[in-house]
């Protein structure tokens, strides 16, 4: 599988609790510290991604096109999301936000334009 779509199935999965859908399908949004232990933390079989470093993940996002959105923006009105967030804050944790145009939930068609 690609980057985009290993992604993808990440956020997909009920399993993981530090990455999540934001803006309504539209962003990425990863809950930074608890996501190098919860994800990339992982040891083969179950590594999803072929780095254990969140500057290689995040240079990966880059490379697929994807942008870093500042966390000003609103939060969302979806409860799903609008929890996650409001947890994560509460917690004074580091949240990062990712956008790609090609990179929409309900909308795999998209991924094949996510390329380096």
């Amino acid at each position: 599988l690609t980057f985009p779509e290993k992604l993808c199935l990440l956020l997909e999965s009920d399993h993981f609790r530090t990455i999540w859908w934001g803006h309504a399908g539209k962003s990425v949004v990863i809950d930074e510290e608890m996501f190098k232990v919860e994800v990339l933390g992982q040891e083969a079989p179950f590594s999803l991604f072929e780095t254990r470093s969140m500057k290689t993940f995040i240079q990966q996002l880059n490379e697929y096109g994807f942008a870093r959105m500042p966390r000003d923006h609103k939060r969302s009105a979806w409860l799903p999301e609008f929890l996650a967030e409001a947890d994560a804050i509460a917690a004074h944790r580091k949240l990062l936000v990712y956008y790609s145009p090609c990179f929409h939930r309900g909308h795999p068609q998209l991924l094949e334009l996510c390329r380096r």
